[in-house]
């Protein structure tokens, strides 16, 4: 959980509503705002027999149900945030508020890196230093069941080890019982079984494919064996985000998400995915967040092909950071998608990236009136579209 003292903020109002500022400008949109829209129907669902491994995966029954329920077009894939607040107890032992980030309907590792590249801006922004991401991969279902049944081999051999009260749960719930030995600092933990070792080729070319784009993004990160979670929730990507307080040392986790398809498939009656990121503040000063209004861009950045998705987050970053507001659609892999959803938004210039210009380290801004287009190296980009008076 956030300490506004480790923040440049004076109030949970503050960071929240700057955070939600930064989520927005990658194109998430208030959950609030998508249900009034609609809902679908949801299928009924049996989640009451679902395991629960970790205290933040209960609240994220309600939350993954209204983000499923909105109502959308096949295809679409939403980006939706949410603010919650926590009664002590819940995610936190003291009340907090915790700003939810999902992303609904994405299967390709972008999603999380999108959610990891946004946790990390708004981190940045509110002056949190000494950050730390700890990252892992259990894998598909089949994968991660190999792993849980060697868990329970290990936790058996070593029982005599575990506390008395925690023995019960290591027999009903292996992989519960051993995230509670990861947290406690067991002497065993560095012998126990790493979920990246199940994983099949496939699986392990997609975790690999969300740390290039970390590496791109030169977003720091460390391979953590003991960021885990209920095989009921959650699919190959967990991470979990952290700062070490300068007065006592220690490690304070302050977001955490991954990708929650099997809740997903289980909420929709079919194959669904989905995937999120929480960050949880404690309530000090004013908590509400006023009403934000939305900046509406004149640019609107398409990329085509694998290597031009990889540079987009990076480039996205330095224009936030300049104030330069911009549209993207990086969920969508085919560019007549997003030319369509450009030509939506009545963009009046169009940034475009394809492997020609990933390799050379250019884009192509071109402008829609007229479609002259002019090649730009990455660098030079903040400075061209003040000088040619792009609305930003």
């Amino acid at each position: 959980m956030i300490q506004l003292k480790h923040t440049r903020h004076q109030s949970t109002s503050a960071l929240i509503e700057r955070a939600i500022r930064t989520a927005e400008y990658y194109g998430f949109t208030s959950l609030e705002t998508s249900l009034a829209r609609g809902k679908s129907a949801l299928p009924p669902q049996k989640l009451d027999t679902m395991l629960i491994a970790r205290r933040d995966e209960k609240p994220l029954l309600q939350s993954a149900k209204l983000c499923l329920s909105t109502h959308r077009q096949v295809g679409e894939i939403p980006l939706l945030w949410r603010v919650v607040k926590n009664q002590s107890g819940t995610r936190e032992p003291l009340a907090s508020v915790t700003l939810e980030l999902h992303v609904v309907g994405a299967p390709a590792a972008i999603a999380e890196a999108l959610l990891i590249t946004v946790v990390n801006a708004i981190a940045e922004e509110a002056g949190i230093g000494n950050r730390s991401l700890a990252i892992n991969s259990i894998g598909s279902l089949e994968s991660s069941n190999r792993f849980v049944r060697d868990v329970g081999h290990f936790l058996r051999k070593h029982i005599d080890s575990i506390t008395p009260t925690l023995r019960p749960r290591a027999v009903q719930d292996p992989l519960g019982t051993l995230i509670q030995l990861f947290e406690k600092g067991h002497p065993a933990m560095p012998r126990a079984p790493q979920s990246v070792e199940y994983l099949t080729e496939e699986e392990r070319r997609r975790f690999w494919d969300l740390l290039e784009y970390l590496e791109m993004s030169g977003i720091p990160y460390e391979l953590q064996a003991g960021v885990l979670g209920s095989r009921d929730f959650w699919a190959h990507t967990l991470f979990e985000v952290a700062t070490t307080d300068e007065e006592t040392g220690s490690r304070i986790a302050f977001a955490s998400g991954g990708r929650y398809d099997p809740l997903a498939s289980r909420i929709m009656g079919t194959p669904s995915t989905a995937a999120v990121a929480t960050i949880t503040c404690e309530v000090r000063g004013k908590s509400a967040i006023p009403p934000i209004r939305k900046i509406i861009p004149a640019l609107y950045f398409a990329h085509l092909g694998a290597e031009a998705r990889r540079r987009a987050l990076p480039i996205l970053e330095t224009l936030r950071r300049e104030g330069i507001a911009v549209e993207q659609s990086l969920m969508y892999e085919r560019l007549q998608e997003q030319m369509e959803r450009a030509k939506g938004m009545k963009v009046s210039h169009l940034l475009i990236m394809g492997h020609k210009e990933a390799m050379e380290g250019t884009v192509l801004v071109r402008e829609v009136a007229t479609n002259s287009q002019e090649a730009i190296s990455i660098p030079d980009l903040p400075s061209y579209l003040r000088r040619q008076k792009v609305r930003i």
